[in-house]
């Protein structure tokens, strides 16, 4: 680039030369383009010539100084881009059938400016009276979008702009739309072959809007970065729904799919829920059953076919302390050697699993599993991710919790591998001892369209708030129920123990008569550690003595 150029198209032309000229210096060349404004000015560009062509970062330089200028005296401001057109001295400015010659009205070959200097010189320039220095500067007649949308454009440019104005600035707007993930691509073509067919006299042939599209996207891409792609609504499906008749359906000796986790726990494009009250233990319990997973070994009974690809969406805990806890967590040397590659977590996100957090999860899992499709979506906790939909809803919403589960969760799904599965982890409320013994899926946190809506149901409570056992009750949808787990860490790892060993009946009084023996102990412990303090000694036989006689009468 060997010149900087302001397009002077509004306002007082005259002032506006004036100031440049008082605080830049005689320009190397005054153009005409063939314009009038609306005060009867001629509109102009102002040229300054380079000592030496602006090359590579130089060029950049440029484009800023540029817009630099004209935003101090209210001239054109899409000129900051190197790709902007410009009239040539010697055309024909045409329009509103209107002629003029495009001419040069001043030139002084011999000015010549240093790129440096005049970025000094810009830099220390006031605005010209009348100009706000606003962030987001813009062109004074440039219409507004809605206007563009609604205005029809003939050809011959008898309107208040042109075609290629009109619809430059409508592909600008989808093209944003669709970069910015509000809108998807589809939708984006369609709104600009819909503004081509409506507003367009006579409209655009589809090859040219194509290639005008892809032009723009192009610009835009480079200058803003890669797209942020919405996902579609829905994966498109068969035009006809699937129905079998009773005989087609006894007659389909195919096997089984695969379970994800075995027995039935989670089935391909399967949904399972592990709810749990705060600190009962959800996400230790959580991420040892993961890992072992992802290392393809058994874990309190659950049997994965084979290592599985397991992405942990988490959503509380930050990265020093996850990899603190994950260091704390009691697990055996072959299981972490088996699920390094293939469990992979995030740090604590601060984000919705809206449209935006959708596209960024769906990256996110490609990156990590870029060569095999994912296992396992894990989101924890549901809470802190929830969008609810343009209502807003909340979790305790019915229709929100739908519009989550159906257009967030589901869509993400079938967006990465309509056939992995989905573990959400979720919250409980407090409910009474008989009214989790009654029904312990009552105490998820929420809407109850939740429970009708997962293929399997996992809770993690407590039977006693003095015990450390937990029971994880088990509901199943896509197979034969379970009976309930109690489990327990032993030396750091989960286990399952014994239900033969839990009391059934009276267990309040039960745990009474524990708690007394368990103090009679006590108690005849101390002592015994007393008196072998005080250096005394005791056979067994003593013992048998009446337990009038004292210790010390005994030692007699």
């Amino acid at each position: 680039m060997q010149t900087v150029v302001v397009d002077l198209d509004t306002g007082d032309i005259a002032a506006k030369r004036a100031h440049l000229e008082r605080h830049l210096g005689a320009p190397t060349m005054v153009v005409e383009s063939g314009g009038v404004t609306t005060e009867g000015q001629r509109k102009c560009h102002v040229w300054w010539a380079l000592t030496e062509p602006a090359e590579g970062d130089d060029i950049a330089r440029v484009c800023r100084l540029r817009g630099d200028i004209a935003a101090k005296v209210g001239g054109d401001m899409h000129f900051r881009s190197a790709h902007q057109p410009i009239r040539v001295a010697g055309s024909v400015y045409y329009k509103n059938s209107l002629k003029t010659q495009v001419r040069i009205v001043e030139l002084n070959a011999a000015h010549e400016r240093d790129l440096a200097e005049f970025i000094e010189a810009v830099t220390d320039m006031p605005p010209a009276a009348g100009v706000s220095l606003q962030p987001e500067f813009s062109h004074p007649d440039k219409p507004a979008m809605d206007d563009v949308l609604v205005t029809p454009v003939r050809e011959g440019g008898t309107d208040a702009w042109t075609r290629f104005e009109g619809a430059s600035a409508a592909i600008g707007h989808f093209i944003r739309m669709v970069h910015e993930g509000r809108m998807s691509v589809d939708e984006g073509w369609q709104g600009i072959c819909g503004y081509n067919a409506a507003m367009l006299r006579p409209s655009w042939s589809e090859e040219r809007l194509k290639t005008e599209s892809d032009r723009l996207w192009a610009r835009h891409v480079e200058k803003n970065g890669p797209p942020l792609m919405r996902l579609e609504t829905r994966v498109s499906g068969p035009v006809e729904m699937p129905a079998f008749t009773l005989g087609a359906l006894l007659d389909d000796q195919s096997p089984m799919p695969e379970d994800i986790i075995a027995p039935r726990v989670l089935t391909p494009g399967g949904l399972l829920v592990l709810g749990g009250a705060p600190k009962v233990g959800k996400s230790d319990l959580l991420i040892s059953w993961l890992v072992h997973m992802a290392a393809g070994v058994p874990f309190l009974g659950f049997t994965p076919p084979r290592p599985l690809r397991i992405f942990y969406l988490q959503a509380e805990i930050q990265y020093h302390y996850l990899r603190e806890r994950l260091k704390q967590i009691a697990l055996p040397p072959e299981v972490i050697a088996g699920a390094r590659d293939t469990f992979v977590a995030t740090p604590k996100l601060k984000m919705l699993l809206d449209n935006e957090g959708s596209v960024r999860v769906a990256r996110a899992v490609q990156t990590a599993f870029p060569d095999a499709p994912m296992d396992i979506l894990c989101v924890d906790p549901i809470r802190n991710l929830f969008d609810g939909g343009p209502d807003g809803g909340g979790e305790n919403d019915n229709t929100a919790m739908m519009f989550f589960l159906k257009e967030r969760v589901e869509v993400l799904r079938d967006h990465i591998d309509p056939d992995c599965g989905v573990i959400l982890i979720h919250h409980t409320k407090k409910l009474s001892k008989q009214q989790v013994k009654d029904d312990p899926f009552l105490a998820l946190s929420g809407a109850s369209a939740l429970r009708g809506f997962y293929t399997s149901g996992l809770i993690l409570h407590r039977p006693d708030e003095d015990a450390s056992e937990r029971k994880l009750e088990i509901e199943l949808r896509n197979g034969p129920a379970l009976p309930a787990k109690l489990i327990d860490k032993v030396g750091g790892q989960w286990v399952e123990l014994n239900p033969m060993n839990e009391r059934l009946v009276r267990q309040d009084v039960g745990a009474k008569h524990d708690a007394e023996r368990d103090r009679k102990r006590d108690v005849i412990l101390g002592l015994l550690f007393e008196e072998a303090a005080a250096g005394r000694l005791y056979t067994t036989m003593q013992f048998c003595f009446a337990p009038k006689i004292s210790f010390e009468q005994q030692w007699r």
